[in-house]
């Protein structure tokens, strides 16, 4: 029996190779077509994530989108896509052009394309998942205890919604610059961790995984927070986000095409198609017809749909917690608060010294995203006041006195401060280095289980 159905798989496999051989995709790129937007095209044989792997492309380039149609019935896949670039221009970099060309088109051939959604081992870096229970202070202590560990953190990303927490991190070894591969001192690093992201909690959900796989960040990052549940609410938890930003989503069954129609409506924000679609694929969910609306302020999403055995949705449970988890997706990126932007020459222990100071000033992170990029640490925070509070610039003063020669570009609307400040608005200069490290002295390794 498992003999036969082995076969049957890849036999299946080869057939949609053979289609993919016999089809290959076709990318047309059209900058007349529209006005105000470049035109996106691609034709190709169906498989199932496919939609996710195009959406993904264009995300990575960090595009916009303002429009687009989808459909993927029987052994074919269209969609056309209307994209600008963050400053709502028309895309003319040839490079971008080509790159999109190449991603998406016969070379890439899908069938071994879209590396980053998949998974790959890395020597350069180890790649560090946490997930718990969000509080104040939690990225200063775990940055703390990577640079107690002698850990430098390269990249990170770091997510909190409905009071849970994950991260993703990359960091290599403080001597050597590479990869963690010791496994006594992998697991020290997963224990001490997992006793921070626990706090006084002891028996509180916290988890930590280390390997040298590589993966999407941002897709990780969801399914990370969707195995975490986060998308669970309950009467007590502590809602922050302002309702006129929550996501309207409703599902419907469409009973002659037996499809479900999931229908979004919500404020439009970068990378808002990349979050619905990747949680529906991560669901289980097929996208047979889309239509994306986002030329406005605010963005429409239409998809009919059906569960990979092919069936609509089946139940009121069913549809209430595919209603759940899309907002829930959609929510994780709704940073409010002051978006910090800091820009300085990367060293061990930055990020630490960094939140270590947010800390000592009441300051919580509620988004993070930290990158290296040619020896310069570029770090962006998304920061709120204490309980909830708009952030006091008095205390974005105190930061200026507390960090040297770094250029920390303060953004966001102006309500996001308490009041003016005297010398700027928007930006503050800081002079010399940080001078100070600081460590926690965290006591016995305790259990992790």
């Amino acid at each position: 029996m498992e003999l036969s159905m082995s076969y049957s798989h890849d036999s299946d496999d080869e057939y949609e190779k053979l289609i993919r051989r016999m089809n290959p995709p076709r990318v047309v790129i059209d900058n007349e077509a529209c006005k105000n937007a470049t035109v996106i095209r691609v034709d190709s044989a169906n498989k199932h994530g496919i939609l996710l792997e195009v959406v993904q492309v264009l995300t990575d380039l960090n595009l916009i989108v303002t429009k687009a149609y989808i459909s993927s019935d029987g052994c074919w896949f269209m969609d056309v896509f209307n994209v600008t670039d963050e400053d709502g221009n028309k895309i003319t970099d040839e490079g971008i052009l080509d790159y999109i060309r190449k991603c998406l088109g016969p070379e890439a051939c899908f069938a071994s394309s879209m590396r980053s959604v998949g998974v790959k081992q890395s020597m350069d870096h180890t790649a560090i998942e946490l997930t718990g229970s969000d509080r104040p202070g939690l990225l200063s202590e775990v940055s703390a205890v990577l640079t107690h560990l002698k850990c430098n953190v390269v990249s990170a990303e770091v997510w909190t919604h409905n009071t849970r927490a994950a991260a993703l991190m990359q960091v290599t070894d403080e001597e050597t610059g590479g990869a963690i591969s010791d496994p006594e001192r992998l697991s020290v690093i997963k224990e001490l961790l997992c006793n921070v992201l626990k706090g006084s909690n002891k028996s509180g959900l916290a988890k930590t995984e280390v390997s040298q796989d590589v993966t999407h960040t941002e897709r990780r990052l969801h399914q990370m927070m969707f195995a975490d549940r986060d998308y669970e609410r309950t009467g007590t938890d502590d809602d922050s986000l302002d309702e006129k930003q929550r996501p309207n989503v409703n599902v419907v069954n469409c009973y002659d095409k037996d499809y479900s129609v999931v229908t979004i409506t919500s404020k439009d924000r970068p990378k808002l198609v990349f979050d619905t679609v990747c949680t529906l694929t991560d669901m289980q969910y097929v996208v047979f017809h889309a239509n994306i609306d986002a030329e406005g302020p605010e963005a429409y999403q239409e998809y009919f749909i059906r569960h990979i055995d092919g069936s609509p949705v089946k139940s009121d449970a069913e549809r209430e917690r595919v209603i759940q988890c899309l907002k829930a997706a959609i929510e994780r990126r709704v940073s409010e608060g002051l978006k910090l932007e800091l820009c300085t020459t990367d060293r061990v222990g930055l990020l630490s010294n960094v939140t270590r100071i947010f800390r000592e000033n009441s300051l919580t992170v509620t988004r993070a995203e930290v990158a290296t990029k040619s020896g310069k640490a570029v770090n962006t925070f998304y920061v709120g006041g204490a309980s909830g509070y708009p952030v006091d610039a008095k205390i974005i003063d105190s930061i200026r006195q507390s960090i040297g020669q770094t250029i920390l570009k303060v953004k966001g609307n102006p309500e996001d401060l308490k009041s003016a400040s005297q010398d700027s608005p928007t930006r503050f200069l800081f002079g010399g280095l940080f001078k100070s490290r600081s460590f926690v002295n965290f006591g016995l390794v305790r259990s992790c289980s």
